[in-house]
């Protein structure tokens, strides 16, 4: 079995997989705080819920976005599954050339995305990613990353309302029963989820005008099947993309 890490800024999203099937999945919390030994402690209850053990573990890789977090997971796989993780970054075989002024700045999760989109379906391609950040990655026909968009994701937004503004509730975000709100939370609820809505339809109708071709659009992310679920610009939600792109650039290393 493979054991595939993703290491975001909010999520850390976990897979295993036998062969090419996810067997099991799980999005915890991402706690610079934490202790190789309490990410252990984590897992562990993890996998003995979903009745595995870490013996059956062969192989392990990661893409990490927290740099002061990898050590940690490289220090966990080490000693909880006695084994050094492949770890996504310089010199690592991912199938695709990255067209970028510096690619070492491209942040390792946008490039396994990546990898994954045009794995999966072979074509020009844009992945919306719903984290922290929204990014937006663009794939070539031939397989090269051109480049994207980043934008604050829709939870630091927000978080400022809240923060910035004395008298606006911290709110969940959700879709509400109509853009017009008849309260604060409402109104709070429809300019965050419309607003993300109209940003993603915008960037992609520039991106296409820029291109003049219509790429393929795949949504992932956290927040992916709430608010892509809206837009009339994404054609396919996979919330699985990262874990997938993770195990097909694990094949191409070994």
């Amino acid at each position: 079995m493979l054991l595939v890490i993703d290491v975001g800024n909010s999520n850390t999203v976990i897979g295993v997989y036998e062969g090419e099937k996810l067997l099991h999945h799980w999005r915890v919390w991402t706690d610079r705080e934490k202790t190789s030994d309490e990410y252990g402690i984590l897992l562990r209850n993890l996998y003995e819920a979903a009745r595995f053990s870490p013996k059956d573990i062969k192989a392990i890789i990661v893409a990490s976005v927290v740099p002061p977090l990898t050590p940690t997971i490289v220090e966990l796989c080490e000693r909880y599954f006695g084994m050094t993780p492949l770890v996504v970054g310089p010199g690592i075989k991912t199938g695709i050339s990255i067209k970028m002024d510096n690619p070492r700045e491209v942040g390792a999760d946008r490039i396994v995305n990546s990898v994954a989109a045009f794995a999966k379906h072979g074509k020009a391609s844009i992945v919306v990613d719903f984290g922290t950040a929204t990014t937006f990655d663009y794939v070539s026909a031939k397989g090269d990353y051109m480049g994207g968009v980043i934008a604050p994701g829709v939870n630091i937004s927000a978080e400022a309302l809240f923060r910035q503004a004395s008298k606006l509730p911290r709110i969940e975000i959700a879709k509400p029963p109509a853009v017009i709100g008849k309260n604060t939370v409402a109104a709070m609820q429809s300019g965050l989820f419309y607003g993300y809505v109209a940003l993603v339809d915008g960037i992609l109708a520039r991106i296409r005008k820029e291109l003049r071709i219509s790429p393929f659009v795949v949504a992932t992310g956290g927040l992916a099947r709430e608010i892509a679920a809206e837009s009339s610009e994404i054609h396919e939600i996979d919330e699985n993309l990262t874990l997938e792109g993770l195990r097909i650039i694990y094949e191409r290393n070994i």
